[in-house]
């Protein structure tokens, strides 16, 4: 049973069911130790002072913002904690919103809500409610030291709790000078884009995916652990960059047509790079 990272409460109205919250991901990703080369001995960081070029211990450490280059505001501890958000027991859902409201550029860390069969009743009721109503309920928590705003959504016959990022938070996409929307497209660019979409389209399955990285980093540490002597192999060179929209349209579309050969293995050359095909010129 993974461990409760939050146990309190979540209130709609007068109803107050008691819960836990859990972790619904796990980090797979591949870590390293730094070792000093020759001796296999770990090396550590440090915390060391610019002036001096001497360690720092922990209670000589204070905190900093840096306010403009190479002068910083102090804040000190006490301060910190008297700022901080008051550690609460309950989720108070301020509002029930449509998921498709949500924008998954919101969402941040997501946690399974687990309840004590003696709250079956009540929670069961939120689920099977906002499930037949499509609705998310929006609140706030204070997780971590830290007050999140949460999105709580039904999942597979439970509730998940997805900690949410403020909205000054997001970057506004109108000031990263993207392209001028006034660009004009023939009627057989679209068709075809369409089309090449549609061909591609599929019902999503997570287990079709997977981190090929990890599994090439994890099967070479196994080898080398094994004393496996391992030779490096040579990049393939890119493919060839087609410069004409039309053209890797046509390609693409003929390349998703031959989508049932390839997995029958039989092999597909011509691959096309769209970035680059888009960013040619009369594109």
């Amino acid at each position: 049973m993974p461990t409760a990272v939050w146990t309190g409460n979540i209130s709609f109205g007068l109803v107050t069911v008691p819960v836990k919250l859990t972790p619904a991901t796990k980090s797979r990703d591949v870590s390293f130790n730094q070792l000093e080369a020759g001796t296999g001995s770990r090396v550590r960081n440090r915390r060391v002072s610019e002036q001096t070029g001497e360690e720092i211990t922990s209670d000589k450490i204070v905190k900093g913002y840096e306010i403009e280059k190479g002068r910083y505001v102090i804040v000190e501890k006490q301060e910190l904690d008297a700022l901080a958000p008051k550690a609460s027991h309950t989720i108070e859902i301020e509002d029930f919103v449509d998921l498709v409201d949500i924008d998954p550029i919101f969402f941040d860390s997501p946690y399974y809500v687990m309840v004590d069969e003696k709250a079956a009743k009540p929670y069961r009721l939120l689920v099977d409610a906002m499930t037949e109503l499509g609705k998310v309920a929006v609140g706030r928590v204070v997780l971590r030291a830290k007050e999140r705003l949460v999105a709580i959504r039904p999942l597979n016959g439970m509730l998940c709790v997805e900690t949410m990022r403020y909205a000054d938070e997001i970057v506004d996409p109108a000031t990263l000078g993207l392209p001028d929307d006034e660009i004009e497209f023939t009627g057989r660019e679209v068709s075809m884009a369409r089309q090449l979409v549609e061909m591609l389209s599929a019902d999503f399955d997570a287990s079709k995916y997977r981190d090929e990285y990890r599994e090439q980093l994890l099967a070479l540490i196994d080898k080398k652990a094994a004393g496996e002597e391992i030779v490096a192999q040579p990049q393939p060179d890119a493919p060839a960059k087609v410069l004409d929209l039309m053209a890797a349209l046509e390609a693409s579309l003929a390349r998703a047509g031959r989508g049932d050969a390839a997995q029958s293995g039989t092999s597909d050359d011509g691959a096309v790079d769209l970035d680059s095909a888009a960013a040619a010129p009369g594109a």
